[in-house]
């Protein structure tokens, strides 16, 4: 029995719910980044990073790569860094609505002064 589009788009997205794997991303949308550059741009633990790459891994977006005793981390292809930039466009327009709409609200307010 296959699961339905739906429900895989929903755990794929329920996957990407976690602060620590969108910053994992935006910051391997630059390029890959080994485990010590990450720790440094994240401020989190290594065991909680190690556990986030490991989800981020077993989902197939992202890829290790072994540089000698060097853990090296990237994006398993462009469609990632696609996703987070139109999620940012996204949030962009949502939130510039939200700034005009509390520019309406205000305006009442300051002519009424």
């Amino acid at each position: 029995m296959s699961v339905p589009l739906y429900q895989a788009k929903a755990e794929f997205f329920r996957m990407l719910g976690h602060p620590v794997r969108i910053r994992v991303l935006e910051l391997l949308q630059d390029g890959p980044r080994s485990v010590r550059e990450l720790l440094g741009e994240i401020e989190v633990g290594p065991s909680s990073l190690s556990q986030q790459l490991a989800v981020l891994r077993r989902s197939g977006i992202v890829a290790a790569a072994r540089d000698g005793s060097t853990v090296v981390y990237a994006l398993a292809g462009g469609d990632v860094a696609d996703l987070m930039k139109a999620a940012r466009r996204i949030l962009t327009q949502m939130l510039s609505g939200r700034n005009e709409l509390l520019a309406e609200l205000l305006i009442p307010e300051v002519a009424a002064r």
